[in-house]
């Protein structure tokens, strides 16, 4: 049959007679059609062989969820501090910090990091890649563990007691919408402005009102942050505890005292362009204008293991990205490269590497959670890790995923972890001037 630009009848006709002619296809279709894709191709032997079921594990509060909203990031990095905090004061297993809380500061910020990026590239088109990457998602709910910290550093925490769920931090979506629109208004007002003559310090004043305004929609949707709280709980021993009148910050410092300087964020991004042993930060990706900027160290997969690993065996848990939508099945709470026989229904090949996938767009970091544990076999090497969700109690068990150490090579992206665990050539590479990716970079990706 002659090559052409078009698909012909007479190709269609030998495609349907080849398909027709494998009793596999008609019995993958059947399945298939009447359980959908990947029901019909989840295999038993992973359920089986996937247990929850380590050598090293840690006892955490209850799970946590994030209901429908993007707030995995700030929710994994809360549980990894309340993981102490629980320990120290003996604190009740369901007690949080306020997700919340920074959710709020964290719009807000995003608004003045927006508006202030379209003031820095006014002489941008308006229809060029940049300034249209810009105005995607302005004040999305997705985030970077360095984006927190900074978040934290300047507002503190506080329990969720002091400042609890709202329908609009619970689903963001409605808020997230209108926030976004108001936005763009604002952006097309200052560049309009600028066209028009208007200099940089006239629209930076004009900012400041549009951000007042942002401050108020917040407040309506959310409510407004405390300034200071009481804290008071019963702790295991049944004892009362109060303290009065306390700050965020002062709350932060005296209960949580993570130091948020010795953690660093490690990746594993094995493309050509990003040379293993290098820092990275990337173009307009941010949330508070004065904090520090994102930055990671690239480094080989199991260097990376190697470093959780350490921080696990010490008793800490693990902050980590991936892209957990590939090969994962929600009921059971599983990541393993074999969770489905997808290869065998369909009879065909996914042949791509993790490299390959990152080039071409078939796999970025979607989704942070916690690692609070680790299963080591005989000769020390992990074979699947215990991950905390924050997906609520059905999933998995009792919220809980187990993840195999293959799933981790191909799927996992980034974790973060004290400095102490790396190597002194390490941390010099982690401190030194970072390359600059453009903000489409896969590595500029937001944890929802």
């Amino acid at each position: 049959m002659e090559s052409t630009s078009s698909i012909t009848l007479e190709a269609l006709s030998q495609f349907e007679a080849r398909f027709d002619a494998q009793r596999a296809n008609r019995v993958a279709m059947n399945a298939v059609t009447g359980n959908g894709l990947l029901k019909a191709a989840k295999r038993r032997e992973a359920v089986q062989s996937d247990i929850h079921a380590f050598s090293v594990s840690l006892n955490q509060g209850e799970i946590t969820n994030q209901k429908q909203s993007g707030r995995c990031w700030m929710f994994a990095a809360l549980n990894t501090m309340r993981f102490e905090v629980i320990r120290k004061y003996k604190l009740p297993r369901d007690f949080e910090l306020s997700q919340a809380y920074l959710f709020f500061y964290d719009k807000l910020e995003k608004s003045n990091y927006f508006l202030e990026n379209i003031l820095d590239t006014l002489e941008e088109p308006t229809g060029g890649r940049l300034v249209s990457f810009l105005l995607q998602a302005p004040v999305g709910d997705g985030g970077q563990w360095d984006m927190l910290c900074n978040l934290v550093r300047k507002y503190g925490v506080v329990p969720k007691a002091a400042y609890p769920e709202s329908v609009a931090s619970s689903g963001s979506r409605e808020m997230d919408a209108y926030l976004t629109e108001k936005l763009r208004e604002d952006a097309c007002i200052l560049r309009k402005h600028y066209t028009s003559g208007a200099d940089v310090a006239d629209l930076r004043a004009e900012k400041e009102s549009m951000l007042e305004e942002i401050y108020r929609l917040l407040c309506i949707c959310l409510g407004k942050p405390p300034k200071a709280f009481n804290f008071e709980y019963r702790d295991t021993d049944h004892d009362f505890r109060r303290a009065s009148g306390l700050a965020p910050q002062r709350f932060y410092a005296k209960y949580v005292g993570m130091v948020l300087d010795d953690y660093v964020s490690l990746i594993n991004a094995p493309t050509s362009d990003k040379p293993y042993g290098h820092s990275y930060t990337v173009r307009f990706l941010g949330n508070v204008k004065e904090g520090r900027p994102v930055r990671y160290l690239n480094l080989e997969i199991d260097k990376l293991k190697q470093a959780a690993i350490a921080q696990l065996k010490d008793g800490q848990p693990v902050w980590f990205g991936c892209d957990v939508g590939k090969r994962s099945e929600r009921a059971d709470g599983i990541l393993d490269l074999d969770v489905y026989g997808l290869e065998d229904l369909l009879d065909t090949r996914f042949t791509m590497t993790k490299a390959e996938r990152l080039d071409y767009g078939q796999s970025l970091m979607t989704h942070a959670m916690v690692f609070q544990g680790v299963n080591l076999d005989e000769n020390g090497r992990p074979n699947r890790w215990r991950v905390e969700n924050s997906w609520g109690k059905e999933p998995g068990k009792d919220g809980y995923y187990v993840m195999t150490d293959r799933w981790f090579d191909e799927y996992m992206y980034q974790v973060v972890v004290n400095k102490k665990y790396l190597t002194k050539q390490q941390l010099a590479a982690y401190n030194a001037d970072p390359i600059e990716l453009e903000p489409w970079d896969p590595m500029g990706s937001l944890a929802l």
